[in-house]
């Protein structure tokens, strides 16, 4: 069994400020995307790294569990993604762990699912899927900007409160590599230069807290004013985005 982190998944209401950063500013391009029951997807990729995928609601039942997030949060990071090549092998690790996956769907050989809950994966939804075959070819929207000069997604920075039990989850069950640990910190990495960053934070509330995500270039730099803009566009969706 493998597990690699696939993307962050960032939910918002409006979908311009994601195209425009992650998109315009940090050129990533389009992977995939589409309707799924109350709510539409799509995810950036880039040179190197997680994907980025952002989530509107589209209305219906289906959208509760998005509305509830934005009203409750207002825009941020909502889940991360792991594919996973065994998910019935990834539910047993996490059992033997003690800890009950939700929203167990299995019936779809094209795609099996199954959630975390933040209080089990200490402060954020983790969504673990296999996949059968690549993902389907969807057109491209016509709202996302040219993608700028290519970037690579470098560092996701995750505070957790429990920096052992954290750590437990992602490289026993979810395969991530520990590159390097500390007291305070724990970094984890998993092919295709994708790294998360765990630093230990005393007192966190049940949604954790996402530090950063953070971007190089590369070939060049960031001047000042896209600086400016990435701050103010990630602001928006409820982010701290770093330029390397």
């Amino acid at each position: 069994m493998t597990a690699v982190l696939d993307h962050l998944a960032i939910g918002t209401a409006a979908l311009t400020d994601g195209w425009q950063l992650f998109g315009g500013l940090l050129g990533g391009t389009w992977a995939y995307g589409g309707d799924s029951p109350g709510f539409w997807f799509g995810q950036l990729k880039f040179a190197a790294g997680p994907k980025i995928e952002l989530l509107t609601p589209t209305g219906g039942p289906g959208a509760a569990f998005l509305e509830r997030f934005l009203a409750a949060h207002g825009a941020g990071p909502h889940h991360f993604n792991f594919i996973v090549t065994d998910i019935e092998a990834t539910l047993a690790g996490l059992r033997a762990l003690g800890i009950e996956p939700v929203g167990v769907n299995l019936t779809n050989p094209n795609w099996q699912e199954a959630f975390l809950h933040p209080r089990n994966a200490y402060g954020i939804v983790v969504q673990v899927a296999q996949q059968a075959g690549s993902p389907p070819a969807n057109g491209r929207p016509e709202e996302l900007p040219q993608p700028g000069p290519r970037t690579r997604l470098t560092e996701i920075e995750y505070g957790v409160g429990d920096l052992a039990g954290a750590t437990r989850l992602f490289t026993d069950v979810l395969d991530g590599q520990l590159e390097a640990a500390g007291d305070d910190t724990a970094e984890l990495t998993w092919a295709g230069g994708k790294r998360l960053r765990l630093v230990r934070e005393e007192g966190l509330p049940l949604r954790g807290s996402l530090h950063h995500v953070r971007f190089a270039r590369a070939n060049g730099a960031f001047s000042a004013r896209e600086r400016e803009q990435a701050g103010l566009l990630a602001e928006r969706l409820g982010l701290t985005v770093q330029l390397a």
